[in-house]
């Protein structure tokens, strides 16, 4: 497949040592070598890297000391010929390189355009191009890991293995019924078909049960602090966070708007909402915060409830506890450090099966707890899994759930002693929603959608 030559600035733009621009296609390396004053860049080998300057087009003013790297195709990111013209860090430097590569011919790239390139080059498959976003976008180490093996291959792996057995049903079917005379190819049986598409579900349904252990990683939980006023939620932000990111003061509704923060706790991705103190309140920007927490309470998939230890627990308490009662929450009692006034059985009661965990963040105790609670209630066993095939991208748990469902359609079709070919029809299905993932059965403008979230550069 022959395309035209692209660029893009593939560095983040603001200052820095160096900046990147990227040129790929069949005229990267001539279109390079028209602006380098160097070597001759058609001559040099594969893979090296060359001292030189960038002259400007109609001048023979410098526009920029740079390095230039050389990769000849196919053995290269997008199985084209890539040029990468290093220069200084800096909005002007870089952007005036990007101009002149342009003027000589190049095109700008769409977003994501140099993975579109490698997956439509069969250099990756759809669920590795994916995994170079989750790459970028890792806020953990456990996250990273996981978008680092699926860029990898193994989730592809395991989906084309799992597509071959199902095709390699359909083919006997088919040749059953089509070649009823070859006494030597032995007669598909409901038996046969249940058990060859026993084992593709069972392993749908592994990867199912991990995956919301990997959504988590990659997009990380919602987490809301919530509880009334002074009661210690910007002061559990800060010791999470590890830095003074709210402000903490002894007056009641400091806190009058939301404060967000992604925190790595134990590899688990949190995104930290320190809300405004919920209580009734006449104060008109108070109020408006109030508000915002409710909202807020009601899209978190996790709650941390404050509670103070030195207060009898409150009617407005209370009804926080009803208002959570659908939901993931840890209560939270701060401020053990003073005398107890609260009521710690009642608060048990309330709090049903949910994890109860006390506090002074004064004195800095409790977060370990606090953390382990955490880990414990989205992780039952250790995050990291020794094949790598954890299930993070919504799109490919969508597609998953749907291959299991048309796979218990055809078990459900064999019980009820239907012919093979109406069921084999279902288990077709599988076959196609699992090429979805790795793009062999997607849809182009699928593929144009998926790549339009990317990065520009990338």
């Amino acid at each position: 497949m022959e395309f035209d030559t692209i660029a893009a600035i593939s560095t983040p733009i603001g200052e820095g040592a160096i900046s990147i621009v990227r040129l790929s296609g069949p005229e990267a390396v001539s279109i390079a070598d028209t602006l380098f004053i160097g070597k001759s860049l058609p001559e040099v080998e594969s893979h090296t890297i060359h001292y030189g300057k960038v002259m400007e087009p109609t001048s023979e003013i410098v526009a920029d000391e740079v390095m230039v790297s050389v990769m000849r195709a196919p053995k290269t990111f997008t199985c084209e010929d890539i040029v990468e013209i290093n220069c200084h860090g800096g909005v002007t430097a870089v952007s005036r390189i990007l101009e002149i590569v342009l003027e000589n011919g190049a095109r700008l790239a769409d977003p994501g355009e140099f993975t579109k390139r490698a997956f439509l080059n069969g250099r990756i498959d759809l669920s590795q191009a994916e995994a170079v976003m989750d790459v970028i976008q890792s806020k953990t180490d456990q996250a990273m890991n996981v978008a680092l093996h699926q860029l990898d291959g193994k989730l592809s792996k395991l989906i084309t293995e799992l597509r071959q057995a199902l095709i390699e049903t359909i083919a006997h079917v088919e040749v059953n019924i089509d070649y009823p005379e070859y006494d030597d190819v032995e007669e598909m049986s409901h038996d046969m078909m249940e058990e060859k598409t026993a084992f593709v579900h069972d392993e749908i349904d592994r990867l199912l049960q991990v995956a919301k252990q990997g959504k988590i990683l990659r997009e990380g939980i919602k987490t809301a602090i919530i509880g009334r006023p002074n009661v210690g939620k910007s002061s559990l932000m800060n010791s999470l966070v590890q830095e003074e990111r709210a402000i903490v003061t002894d007056v009641p509704g400091t806190t009058r708007d939301v404060i967000e923060e992604y925190v790595n706790v134990r590899g688990i991705p949190l995104q930290l909402i320190d809300t405004a103190g919920i209580r009734e309140t006449k104060d008109i920007v108070e109020k408006i915060g109030v508000e915002r927490s409710h909202q807020i309470l009601a899209e978190a998939d996790l709650v941390l409830f404050m509670l103070n230890h030195n207060e009898p627990l409150t009617d407005d308490d209370r009804q926080i506890f009803a208002l959570l009662e659908d939901l993931n929450y840890i209560v939270i009692i701060n401020k053990i450090d003073l005398e107890q006034q609260i009521d710690i059985e009642e608060i048990k009661s309330l709090a049903k099966d949910n994890a109860l965990i006390t506090t002074s963040l004064i004195e800095e105790k409790g977060i370990d707890d606090l953390e382990a609670a955490l880990a414990h209630l989205f992780f039952s066993k250790d995050i990291a899994t020794e094949d790598g095939t954890y299930v993070s991208n919504v799109r490919h748990i969508q597609l998953l759930k749907q291959s299991k469902e048309a796979l218990e359609e055809a078990t459900n079709a064999l019980a009820l002693n239907m012919p093979l070919d109406i069921v084999q029809i279902d288990i077709r299905r599988t076959w196609e929603y699992l090429g979805e993932i790795i793009g062999d059965t997607a849809s182009e403008s699928l593929i144009d959608q998926l790549f339009s979230q990317f990065c520009l550069g990338k």
